[in-house]
């Protein structure tokens, strides 16, 4: 037994159907794409159709039983993930339908923010070379409309941020510094509060993409230093079509709405009109409701096996999975070495071989991996690659299963012939 596994691993596999099958070949299914998106528990596949079967309507707006139903499971969601984030009040939880429209959402209406928030000439964006890219565009677009500048922190050889010229990047000019807790492609777990400070110290507001931290290490927003902070659904063994933007009351206050429609507003006229508070500003239109339900039910499965076990699993498997893969030949890791320092994202590389026919090789043999650029495309030119594979696991996953993945890249090379 390896340190720091979850006791149970084998009752909780049992609660993921999707586990149980084999593919073609009579290989049974070796799922290492969670990152990408994580497999779902019988309890959230089942409070997902009881709120169909049962207690279907729009919420906020029927008034009849089972829209008073409907209401109560989507606010009920609602608090849930308060408290899995420990939010300080439910109403800074906003439901967008993933993490890049929550991102989006933050960028667009800082674009149209006026105030202490309003960003024009002169001033400048922070975000990082290690981001997904729905934490690069949406800030070239707000820098490019508002005639403000976009920086970044490059990265040290081992996949790390270059803290080295901090004080350099984030400055008196800086209005926003945006950065991901965890990057999808290298694993990196970034020092986010340690940044926030320096970006606090001089009046900048911070913007955490937290989508690989959320799924796998215990979350504080206010612990975490940021302002504002996004994850998604479908990584936590949710849903997808559901995401999460937290933001500190005062910072959701001053923003604009940012799309109009129904039960967004406090009045309209046909003048104009006014807005309800958080978070119903930030909500408009009927919300994907049985989704938020089902986020309320997967963060409630992960809180009963406990966030910090979860994190403790995931660095044994990671540690686990890199030592399986330092014994293949010409096999290359992108990212930090020491499991301690990462998250259960490992991208690599084998020499003379195409990530592409990597990941179609591994399949043959039952191994669902990544192949790509894995929507990091800054971060791959760093490291002078067009793409890598990426392994990723999760709280299900097991040493026998790092082990198969191990063999089929050893009959990977077998198959390409390399010596």
């Amino acid at each position: 037994m390896i340190e720091g596994l979850l006791p149970e691993l084998d009752v909780i596999r049992k609660d993921f159907p999707i586990l149980e099958r084999t593919l073609a070949g009579g290989f049974p299914l070796v799922y290492l794409d969670s990152a990408n998106t994580s497999q779902k528990p019988q309890v959230v596949i089942d409070t997902m159709v009881d709120h169909l079967e049962r207690h279907n309507a729009n919420v906020a707006r029927a008034m009849h039983q089972l829209g008073a139903e409907s209401s109560e499971a989507f606010e009920a969601a609602r608090d849930k993930v308060a408290a899995f984030i420990h939010a300080p009040s439910r109403d800074e939880v906003i439901f967008t339908k993933n993490a890049s429209e929550a991102l989006n959402l933050v960028a667009n209406t800082l674009a149209w923010a006026r105030g202490p928030l309003e960003i024009g000439e002169g001033d400048e964006v922070v975000i990082t070379e290690m981001e997904h890219h729905s934490n690069i565009v949406p800030w070239q677009l707000l820098t490019e409309r508002k005639g403000a500048t976009l920086r970044w922190f490059g990265l040290t050889d081992d996949g790390r941020l270059d803290l080295s010229n901090i004080d350099e990047l984030i400055t008196e000019r800086t209005k926003v510094v945006s950065l991901t807790w965890v990057s999808n492609m290298l694993g990196t777990i970034n020092p986010v509060a340690e940044i926030a400070a320096r970006a606090h110290a001089v009046g900048a507001i911070v913007v955490v993409d937290a989508s690989q931290a959320a799924p796998q290490l215990p979350v504080d927003v206010v612990a975490s230093g940021a302002d504002l902070l996004a994850f998604t659904g479908h990584k936590v063994v949710g849903p997808t079509g559901i995401g999460v933007l937290w933001g500190r009351r005062e910072v959701l206050d001053q923003l604009p709405p940012f799309l109009g429609g129904g039960e967004m507003i406090e009045t309209v006229a046909m003048e104009r009109s006014t807005y309800a508070g958080i978070p119903h500003k930030f909500e408009a239109g009927t919300p994907p409701i049985v989704e938020a339900v089902g986020l309320g039910a997967a963060v409630d499965y992960l809180g009963h096996i406990g966030m910090d076990a979860i994190h403790a699993h995931e660095q044994a498997i990671t540690a686990y999975a890199l030592e399986g893969l330092a014994t293949v030949p010409g096999l290359t890791v992108l990212g930090p070495l020491d499991a301690t320092l990462r998250g259960g994202a490992i991208s690599f590389e084998i020499d003379d071989v195409h990530p592409h026919d990597v990941a179609q090789v591994l399949d043959s043999r039952g191994v669902a991996v990544r192949a790509g650029h894995h929507c990091a495309k800054p971060a791959h030119k760093r490291f002078g690659v067009q793409s890598s594979t990426r392994m990723s696991s999760y709280l299900y996953t097991t040493p026998g299963e790092i082990d198969a993945l191990v063999e089929a890249l050893e009959y990977t090379r077998s198959y390409f012939k390399l010596s």
